[in-house]
């Protein structure tokens, strides 16, 4: 299979496993690495909404959390017709940790578009600034 349609499909599955008592909003996420594993992430709700956590920071920090620190591209799957790209906060954290990957969005329809990290979050903030 090939790789960009695996990590879609990935995130497709993840996303099935979301938990969004709230908004019914699923996103999945896919991450994958540098050394080619592919780690997954699902949106989980709270009833506190700002402890509420997206898909792309999910699968992120469980590859941080398995000893993994290089990434090659992320993919990002939500049922609407527009393609939905990742939030402000998940954009820093894609930034932070991924670099200027390649991140691609996808709905249940096979529509998909890839962007560079960098389009997305243009003059961004980082460790350079904290010297």
């Amino acid at each position: 299979m090939d790789k960009d349609l695996e990590l879609i499909e990935s995130a497709k599955q993840a996303r099935e496993r979301a938990s969004v008592p709230y908004s019914n909003f699923k996103v999945g996420a896919a991450v994958q690495t540098k050394s080619g594993k592919i780690f997954t992430g699902c949106n989980v709700e709270s009833a506190s909404y700002g402890l509420t956590v997206c898909a792309e920071r999910v699968a992120i920090w469980k590859a941080v959390s398995e000893g993994e620190t290089e990434f090659e591209q992320i993919a990002v799957v939500a049922d609407t017709e527009e393609l939905t790209p990742p939030c402000g906060a998940c954009r820093q954290i894609i930034w932070e940790f991924c670099g200027d990957v390649p991140v691609t969005f996808a709905n249940l329809k096979d529509k998909t578009e890839t962007v560079q990290m960098k389009e997305l979050l243009p003059r961004a903030f980082d460790t350079k600034f904290l010297k």
